[in-house]
């Protein structure tokens, strides 16, 4: 059991060396050279930029993607707002029409576009009262569609300010760490797994 345990902890110490991908390594009898890549800077952070972004994005949908130089996501922004416009309108003239053609006949005219030529009508009155009750529930959709989209557009601004200010490091490696209790006599082996995000 003992030597299953230190063959572990070889094994782990082992790939603990290999983890890390350095951006250049030249390799000379048995000296490694790591060369940093220091070009780009440090990025400050600005606390206050997700909540600007998010701002911007509520006074007029897209400035916050603007804002954080994510312009492909302006016409999604708009398409989808504009689709729902366009659906509440498309579905608000047709519950007019269905509105108006039965109260036509409620007023006893039969010349309403759906009433069709002979003297039965094409469309029953029930069928009038079912399509403007689909009709209305299609705007409520339609407007939900829009608000939803004009919600998603503050949260992604607001998302994608915090993401771009969240810096990772390329440093993850894996290396062991053997904790000698002394107030008893016995080892005790244990592994922890440490990383930085800078």
């Amino acid at each position: 059991m003992r030597n299953r345990l230190l063959y572990i902890l070889f094994f782990i110490s082992a790939t603990s060396a290999f983890a890390q991908t350095p951006d250049t390594l030249i390799v000379e009898q048995e000296r490694v050279l790591v060369v940093k890549d220091s070009l780009q800077p440090p990025v400050e952070y600005d606390p206050l930029a997700p909540s600007r972004a998010a701002f911007y994005s509520a006074v007029l949908p897209g400035l916050g993607q603007a804002y954080n130089k994510k312009y492909w996501k302006i016409p999604i922004v708009y398409a989808g707002m504009a689709t729902g416009v366009y659906f509440y309108m498309r579905n608000d003239d047709d519950y007019d029409r269905f509105r108006n053609a039965y109260k036509r006949r409620l007023a006893g005219f039969t010349d309403d576009e759906f009433y069709g030529t002979g003297s039965t009508p094409v469309i029953s009155n029930d069928r009038l009262i079912d399509a403007q009750k689909s009709a209305q529930k299609n705007k409520d959709v339609s407007i939900i569609v829009a608000v939803a989209f004009y919600l998603v557009n503050i949260i992604d601004a607001n998302v994608d300010a915090h993401l771009k200010q969240y810096n990772i490091s390329d440093d993850l490696s894996l290396s062991p760490k053997l904790d000698a209790d002394n107030s008893i006599s016995q080892a005790n082996y244990g592994l922890s797994l440490k990383f930085k995000l800078q």
